[in-house]
């Protein structure tokens, strides 16, 4: 058994557990979205750019939608919309970087200067947004924009996973029992994609804001007199080349998406958008996750005779993944689960290295003396080590040096992939946490560490053909993966120390059905709501990414982890259109493949039908947020999900409705009736 794999979480709790781990046409294109039109990045209309105009410390950047202006002598942002709104921007930071120089302008640009800090600041309007960028001639952090402030705002959005949509006055998350008042996400790690935005109540209007430069940049959240803000801050670091910060503001329409909106938007605008119709026409073997459900498989159903139990219910498409535990399925059950139509991988992880001797994970020995020699070192020098500390944490970048000559993972692929796999999952690959190695022999920025993780993940997928996945996908890997493991499911921190409880959780054993798996758990209330109230869920990854990686819940909380989410959990499936995940062992599998195949027989003509287009559409029907409906592409699919207990429009509580243009009727699924 891997218990590396066993008990990795993401890389939140790592680093926590270690401290000691808008479009040019974005007002306009979120009105689209909203009506269920069919959103194209680029398309639209764009006001042209124009110069920034200069007024004494007043700088006025035209944007879609109106004008923004930043007063150098504060940092305080304003926007002034076509119809005649204000709109506070950023307040100004509570240390200011001092008294600005002179502003100039060219190429387009505004530039002027804080002596005194040692910053240079360029503003400019980029397709449609306001764009500033800060750079520094020293290390120094910079604790701006403070965001949220305005009197208007009503609601928080945040890539908390899929996505959250909080009201910024909601007693329950100012609390200390949500945990997100006087928490910090790292953009290149805790959030999914480095973007966040408010919408104002009574105005039509929102506010977007991205990220570029995530690496070195955070987003805090406070509570202020029972409202909540966020304040963005970016530690300039020259040794890690974090020396450029550069934030966009963009006005919106106020829909709970369009932070996600503009985030697509910018992604295309810069090359950085994959697309899964691409990637299947690269590997047509990424065809078979549309319409897939994902499992992880256990003793029996690891067997020919579990795929075959799993084909004779009915199940058509399904990924199938299996431990590292050093006893990998049989070259007879890949070839079954091939035969059947399935995906099929190992699990693996290159981010750990122990010494072999005494390794207690198989992903995490390695040949000759990989261990310790590729070991990230801190600035101390000495290793870092590894999750729970065993072992360390391996450098990209001592593996990329290596590879030409050594072929260390090129070998690892090899024997993993022997018994003829088509998919692999690379486990903390796309997730962070990213690394500095201040090794003599590696020196590595985080940057480095993540585009060599991009380029060996391309190896996998472009060059070995595989179907891959990783976990809790960053946005930043979505051009080289087909799928994650992850991404799907907002972790609040209080699931940590719950999964930490092995006799509330479940333990390591028995070994063909661990109870960390198989065990039932009823969530703690708070931490419930935190995590699945459909009310505060909105779906930013798949507005932005739907129609690149296909997203999936955390590999440790299978649908059947959670008893008393399983409705909520299907509903949401199917309202963003993307897989339930299982764990299955034999007698799992006899008791509740049944209910499998009933989902996936439900799922499967949906996704197949959408999982290559964009969402396009995210609405609220009622004003409690109980009634819910998605629209993908120019209307190929439109669902609408009732998490309420009363019926809404013929629509029953807790159930589901489906309808595929060109097919007649509702396709309606209300899934306690199939779950039981």
């Amino acid at each position: 058994m891997d218990s590396t794999r066993h008990t990795q979480a993401p890389t939140t709790h790592r680093r926590r557990g270690r401290v000691r781990r808008a479009v040019p046409f974005l007002a306009a294109a979120t009105a689209l979205v909203a009506a269920g039109t069919a959103v194209v990045a680029n398309a639209g209309p764009v006001r042209p750019a124009a110069a920034p105009r200069v007024d004494g410390n007043r700088i006025d950047v035209p944007v879609q939608g109106g004008t923004a202006s930043i007063d150098t002598a504060s940092l305080r942002v304003t926007a002034r919309t076509d119809d005649g709104r204000t709109v506070r921007l950023s307040d100004a930071p509570a240390t200011a970087p001092g008294t600005p120089g002179r502003i100039t302008a060219s190429d387009g640009a505004a530039h002027w200067s804080y002596a005194g800090s040692g910053l240079d600041f360029t503003a400019r309007a980029d397709h449609g947004r306001l764009s500033v960028t800060a750079a520094a001639h020293r290390d120094t952090t910079l604790n701006w924009p403070v965001t949220g402030t305005d009197p208007a705002t009503d609601a928080v959005q945040f890539p908390r996973g899929e996505g959250l949509s909080v009201p910024v006055g909601d007693r329950f998350w100012n609390s200390s029992a949500a945990g997100l008042a006087g928490s910090a996400a790292d953009m290149s790690a805790d959030l999914s994609m480095p973007m966040w935005g408010y919408t104002l109540r009574g105005t039509g209007r929102g506010v977007s804001y991205l990220v570029p430069t995530d690496i070195g940049s955070t987003l805090s959240f406070s509570s202020d007199q029972g409202r909540l803000h966020t304040t963005t801050s970016h530690k300039f670091s020259h040794a890690d080349a974090t020396d450029d910060y550069t934030v966009t503001f963009a006005l919106t329409d106020g829909s709970p998406v369009a932070p996600a909106v503009d985030y697509r938007g910018w992604l295309s605008q810069h090359g950085q958008l994959g697309s899964l119709r691409d990637k299947i026409a690269a590997n047509p073997q990424n065809a078979k996750l549309l319409g897939a459900f994902h499992a992880y498989l256990w003793g029996d159903a690891r067997t020919p005779d579990g795929i075959a139990k799993l084909k004779k219910l009915g199940v058509s498409r399904m990924w199938l993944g299996y431990d590292a535990d050093g006893s990998p399925m049989s070259a007879a059950a890949v070839t079954a689960a091939k035969k059947a139509g399935y995906l099929v991988g190992p699990y693996d992880s290159w981010a750990n290295g122990q010494d072999p001797k005494t390794s207690d994970s198989p992903t995490s020995s390695w040949p000759g003396t990989v261990y310790p020699d590729f070991c990230v070192q801190g600035a101390d020098g000495k290793p870092v080590p590894g999750f729970h500390d065993r072992g360390c944490y391996l450098s990209s970048q001592a593996f990329e040096q290596a590879e030409p000559s050594q072929h260390y993972l090129a070998e690892r692929t090899r024997q993993m992939t022997a018994n003829g796999v088509n998919s692999y999952f690379l486990d903390v690959d796309a997730a962070g946490e990213l690394y500095q190695d201040h090794s003599a022999a590696h020196p590595m920025t985080q940057a480095q560490d993540r585009a060599n993780r991009l380029a060996r993940m391309k190896r996998l997928s472009a060059g070995d053909k595989l179907v891959l996945g990783s976990e809790a996908a960053g946005s930043w890997a979505n051009q080289v993966l087909a799928y994650d493991h992850g991404s799907a499911t907002p972790v609040a921190d209080g699931l940590w120390p719950l999964e930490k409880d092995r006799q509330t959780w479940g333990g390591y054993a028995p070994a063909k059905a661990p109870g960390v798996f198989f065990k039932p758990v009823d969530l703690p209330a708070d931490l419930a709501t935190a995590m699945y109230d459909p009310k505060y869920r909105v779906p930013l990854y798949e507005t932005a990414l739907h129609d690149s990686v296909v997203n999936v819940e955390r590999w440790e909380l299978s649908f059947d982890k959670l008893p008393q989410q399983r409705n909520t959990r299907a509903l949401l499936a199917m309202l963003y259109n993307v897989p339930l995940n299982f764990v299955l062992d034999g007698p799992s599998l006899q008791q509740h493949g049944a209910e499998l195949a009933s989902l996936q027989k439900y799922f499967a003509p949906l996704h197949e039908a959408a999982g290559t287009q964009p969402m396009t559409s995210f609405r609220y029907l009622t004003d409690d947020h109980q009634v819910q409906r998605t629209v993908f592409g120019d209307g190929t699919l439109t669902v609408t999900a009732n998490f309420g207990t009363t019926s809404h429009d013929g629509l029953a509580g807790g159930c589901v409705d489906a309808t595929l243009r060109g097919q007649h009727g509702t396709h309606r699924l209300c899934p306690a009736k199939v779950t039981g």
